[in-house]
């Protein structure tokens, strides 16, 4: 680092030590005694305050599908601020809301095509389960209220989606709030059997799968009244469900009449190189969350997927309102907006389905990570990758971090969870910038104990 770089550096740490901003998901002392900024940002790089260039290996966090700043949805946003500002969706509506929600229609899985819209995964969570809820009341079948999770399920913030998710930080802080009646199938992550499996592990798809039986067994179906789990697990380290997995979940759901939830907020718009990981695995859920790509991230907005079965069933109840629930900001008009421009740019560039293309380089780049010193395990599907490290004794975690801290000296910003370092770049990368990712990644975990 030059001194005029460590200049601006030392500076920036020192007007952040009194900042007003109780930052998310940060240590926050740590983080501003030694900042890491980000000014502006293009493509697939960001910039520093200080002018230093970042390659972004993670979009973001998961949801800058199509690059950073791209210009058609920059200025859809801008020219509905000029038109329309805001308007209610309770009781009253505007034209973008019905067009964006159609054009998201076509492209989902058919008989997904009835769309709730939140502002993020946390509330679409919410949402999804919610529906659920009242689904089996409409129908006439009130005593359905549990709810199931999955252990290292990751599912947002909001209260149904903490307990429902199997995030160990969660329940041990927020645990004497989390909701009753809500239970927990096991988790895939199977390092004895699966470790540096390619693409799906071949063991214990249908015996972990088979763990919903257990739950049914112990509450008894007719109380049941969904399942929720992300198709990839991405928050809690890349976890790719085992061959056969979604499959045996969904047979077991719909032998029992229970309503199954994929949470696809990382892996919906193009990540697995499909349009949604439905698409991707060939199984069929009742309703599916999403929210990041959604927009390209530029405007926050989340919606959830729902099946024309679930929604006639409302629509055949008394007149009046059908579902008792919404969000101030349900259908936006400026997060419309830039949803149909993002939409738009993914059909033109092909980005739903570009991720396919590259899955192999994508895959062959990740493995040459294999034997490269600390690393223990490697997941990859699609265009993300999870790389796990051995932990230090009694330090889980810290290794992870630091590989992250050098990374984003080295010009490359990843992701790191636990011991596991994510990646996830736009879906617009260049073989070229795989290579740096990687390379990069490389070099991090020689320089690290």
């Amino acid at each position: 680092m030059n001194d005029r770089v460590d200049t601006k550096v030392t500076q920036a740490a020192a007007d952040l030590q009194q900042s007003a901003f109780f930052m998310p998901y940060t240590a926050n002392r740590e983080f501003k005694q030694a900042p890491r900024l980000l000014e502006r940002a293009e493509g697939m790089y960001y910039w520093t305050p200080e002018g230093r260039k970042v390659l972004d290996g993670t979009a973001g966090l998961w949801c800058v599908n199509a690059g950073h700043c791209r210009p058609k949805i920059a200025e859809a946003i801008a020219a509905q601020a000029k038109k329309l500002d805001f308007a209610p969706s309770f009781q009253m509506g505007h034209p973008i809301a019905f067009e964006f929600a159609e054009r998201l229609a076509a492209i989902a899985p058919k008989g997904l095509g009835h769309i709730f819209y939140t502002n993020s995964g946390s509330e679409s969570a919410d949402t999804a389960l919610k529906v659920a809820l009242a689904y089996h009341r409409a129908r006439g079948d009130a005593v359905r209220f549990r709810l199931i999770g999955r252990e290292r399920g990751y599912h947002g913030v909001n209260f149904g989606g903490m307990s429902v998710g199997g995030i160990v930080s969660n329940r041990k802080t927020f645990g004497t709030a989390m909701l009753p009646g809500v239970a927990h199938i096991r988790h895939t992550h199977d390092p004895a059997r699966n470790l540096m499996s390619h693409g799906q592990p071949a063991h214990g798809g249908l015996e972990f799968a088979d763990d919903l039986e257990r739950l049914v067994a112990l509450h008894d179906a007719s109380s049941i009244a969904a399942v929720i789990v992300e198709p990839v697990a991405g928050s809690t380290g890349v976890l790719i469900p085992p061959k056969g997995y979604l499959e045996r979940l969904r047979e077991i759901c719909t032998k029992h009449g229970i309503l199954l939830i994929f949470d696809e907020v990382i892996t919906g718009f193009g990540r697995l190189g499909t349009p949604f990981a439905v698409d991707y695995f060939g199984v069929k859920p009742d309703m599916f969350t999403t929210a990041k790509g959604i927009t390209n991230a530029t405007i926050p907005m989340g919606a959830v997927f729902i099946s024309d079965a679930i929604y006639d069933t409302f629509m055949k109840g008394p007149d009046g309102m059908e579902f008792f629930h919404g969000y101030t900001y349900s259908g936006h008009p400026m997060a419309c907006a830039a949803g149909i421009a993002t939409l738009d740019v993914y059909a033109e560039e092909g980005l739903l389905t570009r991720a396919a293309g590259l899955a192999k380089y994508w895959e062959d780049a990740i493995w040459q990570l294999k034997g490269s010193k600390h690393v223990m395990d490697l997941r990859v599907i699609g265009l993300v990758a999870g790389i796990e490290l051995n932990s230090r004794e009694g330090a889980v975690g810290k290794r992870a971090f630091e590989a992250f801290t050098k990374a984003f000296d080295k010009g490359l910003l990843i992701r790191v969870t636990g011991e596991t370092i994510a990646v996830s770049p736009p879906l617009i990368v260049e073989k070229s910038q795989i290579d740096q990712i990687v390379s990069t990644i490389s070099e991090v975990l020689t320089t690290i104990a």
